[in-house]
C-alpha cells in the first residue's frame, strides 16, 4: 500500500492515540496500529513516531516497540532523551528495555472507544 497521500492522516490519527497515553503508561506501534484497523502498519506508527520527537504535545517517549525496547531513542534530540522522559514518570528502563513492561502497557484497543 501506498502511504504518501494518506500517511498524513494516518500520522495524525496515531498522533491523536498517543496523546491519550497517560504518563507513566506506554504502548506499542502495533498496539496502535491495531487499535486504528491497520493491524500490518507498525512500521508506518514507526515512522509517524519519528517525525513526532520534535512536538513536545505528543509524547512519544512512550511508544516502545512490542518488547518494551526503546528502538526509537535515536530520533530524540539525544539518544539518552528517551529513557529519562520515562525515567521522570517512574518507569524503570535497563539497557535500553523497560522493566515490568506488561506492568505499564496501555493498550488503546481497550482504554480507548472508536
Amino acid at each position: 500500500m501506498n502511504y504518501s497521500k494518506n500517511s498524513q492522516d494516518f500520522f495524525e490519527q496515531v498522533y491523536l492515540v498517543v496523546k491519550e497515553i497517560p504518563k507513566g503508561r506506554v504502548t506499542s506501534y502495533g498496539a496502535i496500529a491495531k487499535y486504528l484497523g491497520a493491524t500490518r502498519s507498525s512500521r508506518v506508527v514507526g515512522w509517524a513516531m519519528n517525525n513526532a520527537h520534535s512536538n513536545p504535545d505528543i509524547p512519544a517517549h512512550r511508544v516502545v516497540n512490542r518488547n518494551g525496547q526503546l528502538t526509537g531513542k535515536l530520533h530524540f534530540s539525544t539518544p539518552f532523551a528517551m529513557e529519562e522522559l520515562l525515567k521522570s514518570e517512574g518507569i524503570k528502563v535497563k539497557k535500553d528495555t523497560i522493566l515490568d513492561f506488561k506492568k505499564h502497557f496501555w493498550d488503546p484497543s481497550i482504554e480507548l472507544a472508536l
